[in-house]
């Protein structure tokens, strides 16, 4: 290695306290200490944000150990390199002479690499009569084979920290999903609750999230999110309790029934009084509430939720109903029909629209575009975004209704919009 007592600047470079402890640190090497410079070198990348580096600077240094001849760094060789400020601008892809000096010296103000000048500040290199370089002066490696395991530690510690932040960042995911899901089949079958009060708390937690958080905040909305998670499971796990206790005595009397009299044959259809006598009744004749959550269309997305939750949600396509109301989910196929026009929607929108999502969906879509009023600039484009995005599996009618009442609750709606006249 490099010896010789402590070297300062050429010209007016101000000689440091930092430097000279680099100096010092360089000397104290062991005389069989290597690494591997590429080694090395992806630690330091690793460990950028704690040595303060930048990624230019990171890319001078690339360009200076390819200068240096071995494969490792070792104590027993020359650590010093001495490329003219030309080569190390090709070597660095053609960056600006002045632009590698700058970074240059980021790297000596870190501590990586020491600057060995020669008396006149030239970088050249003396060998003897064997071709072994006696004299070499330009920059000095010996820091990175100085700090090797500090570098190894502090590439370690970043390491460890995106491993956290990942893991957290997918729990957070997780927990979000499962809590989205578990209030969307709490409110679809009519669980005992206030679920969009639950809904709106969730997202009020969500919201403490900023587009970019330490993680340290993530952890504590991950663990609100968790404690949040496991009351809705308790809730829901009591219900079903309940459900299951209804569910046996309604089976057990009903097996009592079947029982007592046994000339009723399970094949037969449930009858009701129709005048003198008794007609079977088919569940395709029940009306529109045999609609509540089932499809009209065959392989179109069923919906699982009431119709109240869309009447509650989109008040104003009531007043297009028959009679003046919305009742049923023919009420509201009648009443989006009726509004599509209104909205200047095309009919092949409108076609296209339940063709892909079917004509339910389609009608509460049509049912948000009305309430939304003149936040949508294109009606009839915008359903067709929607259509686009059904026929790929990407949408659902849920989020939208949710996002949709919150949005009402923090910005009441200042009254039903105006019709579009054509």
């Amino acid at each position: 290695m490099d010896g010789g007592s402590v070297t300062t600047p050429f010209g007016r470079r101000p000689m440091t306290l930092g430097m000279l402890a680099s100096q010092v640190r360089a000397q104290k090497i062991e005389s069989s200490a290597s690494v591997d410079k590429w080694k090395i070198y992806r630690a330091l990348c690793e460990a950028k944000p704690l040595l303060d580096i930048s990624d230019r600077a990171l890319a001078v240094l690339n360009a200076l150990l390819s200068f240096y001849p071995h494969g490792e760094l070792s104590a027993e060789r020359s650590l010093v390199v001495f490329p003219s400020n030309n080569q190390l601008s090709i070597r660095c892809h053609g960056m600006a002479e002045q632009t590698v000096r700058r970074h240059m010296a980021s790297l000596i103000a870190s501590g990586l690499v020491l600057r060995k000048d020669s008396p006149n500040g030239k970088r050249y290199a003396r060998k003897d009569r064997q071709g072994e370089i006696r004299d070499a002066y330009g920059f000095s490696l010996a820091p990175l084979l100085a700090r090797a395991e500090e570098i190894a530690r502090l590439a370690a510690k970043v390491a460890a920290e995106k491993l956290h932040l990942q893991t957290i960042k997918e729990q957070l995911t997780l927990c979000r999903r499962d809590i989205s899901k578990l209030i969307t089949a709490a409110i679809a079958e009519s669980a005992d609750g206030d679920w969009w009060a639950i809904d709106e708390a969730f997202h009020s937690i969500l919201n403490k999230l900023p587009r970019v958080a330490t993680p340290h905040l993530i952890a504590s909305v991950l663990a609100e999110l968790e404690e949040f998670r496991a009351e809705i499971v308790k809730q829901l796990e009591t219900q079903i309790k309940t459900e299951n206790s209804s569910a046996n005595a309604l089976q057990n009397e009903r097996h009592i029934q079947i029982s007592e009299s046994e000339s009723i044959s399970e094949s037969e259809h449930p009858v009701t009084n129709a005048g003198d006598g008794l007609t079977a009744v088919n569940s395709a004749d029940l009306g529109d509430n045999a609609l509540e959550g089932q499809r009209l269309l065959p392989g179109k997305a069923s919906i699982t939720y009431p119709i109240t939750t869309v009447t509650e949600t989109c008040p104003d396509i009531a007043l297009y109903g028959p009679g003046g109301s919305v009742r049923t989910w023919s009420d509201l196929i009648s009443a989006s029909t009726i509004v599509s026009t209104m909205l200047q929607i095309d009919p092949s929108a409108y076609h296209q629209a339940v063709s892909r999502m079917g004509v339910q969906n389609t009608a509460v879509a049509i049912a948000c575009i009305f309430q939304k009023g003149s936040t949508i600039a294109s009606p009839g484009g915008y359903l067709r975004t929607l259509s686009r995005r059904a026929g790929e599996g990407r949408f659902n009618t849920w989020p939208m209704l949710a996002a949709l009442r919150r949005a009402n609750i923090s910005e009441p709606a200042a009254g039903p919009p105006k019709p579009v006249t054509q």
